[in-house]
């Protein structure tokens, strides 16, 4: 996959299918634009390219820069594991977001993308005021030499599937109906890190900690039943529980929200190894307990419903 990555300056040589968006999120609509970009790749000989911004436009025009489902660098893993060959995380400057939704489709995804195909949906929006939609590029596709691929959105419980409803089950713990948004486990990945070790050495449950990045969308804070890939591929399963403790004072990661997990049938020290936590169920909001004995009963009890 080749990458251009906060730079105007690109040129894809080859005739392209393309599709615009943040593609936050590996949701079952964002599959569905990619499943129908490569077999139009396949049918006319095009090569596969996504648009998307480096830094999301609402974060610069009105300094709303909400956490995301997806990091930048889990964006790009998702557009491998999808088998796109090229793509654009451009610039947003202020040139950029004065281009209409013509000149975008002018200057950016013929000039410099060599569109002769887009896959989009109903709702796309692109270009100064959002002047750029479906209907202009149906409009200008016969003027311009590319066809337009409009996709009919995928539904959950008579929802359109959407990056804001993913958000908002995930803030609201209901990670399961997230997960059948995404089509997959939402998880979180980080390096471990060396806590003050009362997991296992008061409370008796050893527990692996990591700080998320700034920029990563948590879950609603709580303990989860979770499934947790280490860095050799091997698959636990595990208690996790995402928020600042508050039961335990003086804690390194005070006023920080964390991941610590509890791997069921693990022994071992994961002391700077990446690991990767797949959030399946909700069990309990996060709670502060009056004595660590009330918390380790709590902890027992967590791991029973597992188990």
């Amino acid at each position: 996959m080749k990458e251009w990555i906060g730079t105007d300056d690109l040129k894809i040589e080859f005739p392209s299918v393309v599709a615009i968006g943040k593609f936050d999120g590996d949701h079952r609509g964002h599959q569905k634009i990619f499943s129908v970009m490569k077999k139009l790749a396949a049918t006319r000989h095009y090569v596969t390219a996504i648009f998307t911004f480096m830094t999301p436009p609402s974060a610069v025009v009105e300094g709303n820069r909400r956490p995301q489902i997806m990091t930048n660098e889990e964006r790009r893993e998702q557009f491998l594991q999808a088998g796109i060959e090229y793509v654009v995380e451009y610039p947003f400057t202020r040139d950029t977001a004065n281009l209409s939704g013509e000149q975008f489709i002018r200057e950016i995804l013929i000039g410099k993308m060599n569109m002769k195909a887009i896959v989009a949906g109903p709702d796309c929006s692109f270009g100064r005021n959002r002047s750029g939609n479906a209907a202009l590029l149906r409009q200008l596709g016969p003027v311009l030499g590319f066809t337009t691929h409009i996709i009919e959105k995928e539904r959950e419980d008579g929802y359109d599937i959407s990056s804001s409803l993913i958000r908002e089950a995930l803030s609201e713990g209901r990670i399961e109906r997230a997960n059948r948004m995404l089509g997959t486990v939402y998880s979180v990945e980080g390096t471990v890190q060396r806590g003050n070790h009362i997991g296992g050495r008061v409370l008796g449950f050893p527990t692996v900690n990591f700080t998320a990045p700034e920029e990563k969308l948590l879950p609603r804070f709580g303990v989860y039943e979770t499934r947790i890939r280490l860095a050799d591929g091997s698959l636990y399963r595990g208690i996790t529980n995402v928020g600042e403790n508050p039961s335990v004072q003086r804690d390194r990661f005070q006023h920080k929200a964390r991941v610590e997990t509890f791997l069921l049938n693990y022994s071992g020290n994961l002391y700077g190894e990446r690991i990767r936590v797949g959030f399946l169920r909700f069990i309990r909001p996060e709670m502060k307990f009056d004595s660590m004995e009330a918390l380790k009963q709590q902890i027992a009890k967590d791991l029973e419903s597992v188990r």
